[in-house]
């Protein structure tokens, strides 16, 4: 069956590539997001051939900013050498950030307002952002109009040792007051996600990845990184545990219900430092620019879901939603690139795929959207190896969806991301 093409022009995947993705606390300890961000898109520019005058704009996802630069997407593109005339601006949309890039992306030259587009995100989870309270803040703020010692004596005069705690960025919803992971373990208990399976399917992935890496599968997205003080060339990811087996993983102990959850440090993504980026353009730019096509965008959709009990659930309608645009079944599906937040929420996609039940309670559809052959889904490893730096993962899990099609033959492919908020994106691609 042929996919049907979003309206407008036809818009065009012409090359993705990556930092390595490394563990918090590791190599990228010192390096600011914006630093890893040009790494992506210096490597971009350098293996597509792209002149970069040609790039209408950058789009960048990040989901802990720096204070020092609020416009990671704009301090990326200059470190990059890409013109200063080229505009640039950041988005956040939690673990979807750029998935939501990448789709603004596509809307802006299907439309006609871009031809060539940047799209991607950074993050760094070595360096989070924590500031003082708000009473402290206040202060400092008051400050700034300070002359001499006894002011400054004044404004310190009442603070107490809670008000100098730090403020950290919050890891539980504001709406709901519950963690990804709490969610993560009440979505297990709910449909019966045991222990087991959820370490069979982190395994799984560390197996996977291992196994690609091993055959060179990831060499022609990464790009070496250099960083101080030895600037070595780092090549590859290190949160892959290719050793592990089911039974060290099963002797994690549970981490959001210590007595009787399921949800593990072993069964859930890791803290991560990284970007990646992809190029974007309409088939009349690639065709004049020289460029490959390499996948067509058929169809995007972003979702939102109730925050408490469905915070993870939300690839399940965004997959629905993005199908029924294209006009193609699950089952034609060859190549499926799932976010692995947790392992709880992958196995919960694939259930309630295919469960009739719920797509016709929840998403108002007369069948279920249809069964997904697990060994289609993250065939080199997914999130729960590879890492997940927050505002890199969807850009990621674009290019690993392309570079699957080609070297597995599929017409088609399908992207999808869940956030925090309750957000789910999802994107069909076609060859």
């Amino acid at each position: 069956m042929a996919a049907k093409n979003v309206q407008g022009r036809t818009v065009v995947f012409a090359g993705g590539c990556r930092t390595p993705f490394l563990r918090a606390g590791g190599a990228f300890a010192e390096v600011m997001a914006c630093e890893l961000g040009a790494m992506a898109l210096r490597g971009l520019l350098d293996r597509t051939g792209l002149d970069p005058a040609a790039v209408d704009r950058v789009v960048m996802g990040t989901v802990l900013a720096d204070p020092r630069t609020t416009n990671l997407a704009r301090e990326s593109a200059l470190a990059a050498g890409l013109p200063a005339a080229c505009p640039a601006f950041t988005v956040t949309a939690a673990c979807a950030s750029s998935n939501v890039a990448i789709s603004g992306a596509v809307e802006a030259i299907a439309s006609g307002a871009a031809e060539v587009v940047v799209a991607g995100g950074a993050e760094t989870l070595s360096d989070a952002p924590i500031r003082f309270g708000r009473e402290v803040r206040k202060r400092l703020i008051r400050s700034q109009k300070a002359k001499g010692v006894l002011d400054w004596v004044k404004l310190l005069q009442g603070l107490s040792l809670k008000d100098l705690a730090p403020d950290t960025p919050a890891i539980a919803e504001f709406s709901t007051g519950q963690t990804m992971g709490q969610s993560a373990e009440r979505l297990a208990k709910r449909l019966s996600l045991t222990r087991e399976a959820q370490d069979r399917w982190a395994l799984r992935s560390h197996r996977k990845a291992a196994a690609a890496t091993k055959a060179g599968r990831y060499r022609e997205q990464v790009v070496p990184a250099r960083v101080p003080p030895s600037f070595a060339p780092i090549e590859s990811d290190d949160g892959i545990r290719g050793d592990t087996a089911l039974a060290k993983l099963g002797a994690i102990p549970p981490a959001f219900d210590r007595a009787f959850g399921t949800v593990t440090a072993g069964n859930s993504s890791f803290l991560t430092d990284g970007a990646a980026a992809c190029l974007l353009t309409s088939a009349e730019a690639a065709e004049r620019l020289g460029l490959a096509p390499r996948a067509r965008v058929v169809s995007t959709a972003l979702v939102a879901m109730e925050p408490l009990e469905e915070l993870l659930l939300g690839p399940v309608a965004a997959v629905a939603k993005a199908l029924d645009a294209a006009g193609v079944p699950a089952g034609e599906v060859g190549v499926w690139e799932v976010h692995e937040a947790f392992a709880a929420p992958v196995l919960a996609f694939l259930k309630l795929l295919a469960d009739r039940s719920y797509c016709r309670e929840r998403l108002g559809r007369a069948e279920a959207v249809g069964r997904i052959d697990p060994k289609r889904v993250n065939a080199w490893g997914g999130s729960l190896a590879l890492g997940h730096p927050f505002g890199a993962t969807g850009a990621r899990l674009l290019t690993t969806c392309v570079e699957r099609m080609e070297r597995e033959g599929a017409e088609l492919g399908v992207v999808t991301t869940c956030a925090a908020g309750a957000l789910g994106h999802a994107m069909v691609l076609a060859r």
